[in-house]
């Protein structure tokens, strides 16, 4: 059974609600087992077949922790090679932290992005949440097509 991490970081609950629908999306298509976590090791990174994560931005920025995981994951050799990997998140201004994160995916760690990433202006209505749900369905259904 493939295996998909929906990973976020929220302050205000924006990204968290992202975070949410998109798992809602991806539970959707069969044989699909959906993970969301707050936190987790770089090590477990590698458990997974696909990974969304969800980044607000803060200051022209990714957070920290997330900034962190990347960082620990290259010092640690984790190897996400081919993997899929998808970016949203909540901005209020500016949105590169999403961007950012699909660019580290894909030239750090050569995943295979799902472009572009999904940014939503503060908090997700009832359309920016169907959008949500729709990259976890397209996470999901990438997964069935390379199977």
């Amino acid at each position: 059974m493939s295996k998909i991490l929906v990973l976020y970081y929220s302050r205000t609950g924006n990204t968290e609600k992202m975070a949410k629908a998109v798992e809602e999306g991806a539970k959707t298509i069969q044989s699909v087992e959906v993970e969301l976590e707050y936190h987790v090791l770089p090590e477990m990174l590698s458990n997974f077949d696909a990974i969304a994560i969800g980044v607000p931005t803060y200051h022209h920025d990714m957070t920290i922790d997330i900034k962190n995981l990347f960082e620990e994951a290259a010092i640690k050799n984790i190897n996400l090679r081919d993997k899929i990997g998808a970016a949203f998140g909540s901005y209020g201004w500016s949105g590169e932290a999403p961007r950012l994160t699909l660019e580290i995916m894909k030239n750090k760690f050569e995943m295979q992005p799902i472009e572009p990433p999904l940014l939503i202006k503060y908090t997700p209505d009832q359309i920016g949440l169907e959008k949500c749900r729709e990259l976890g369905r397209r996470i999901a259904e990438r997964l069935m097509h390379k199977a």
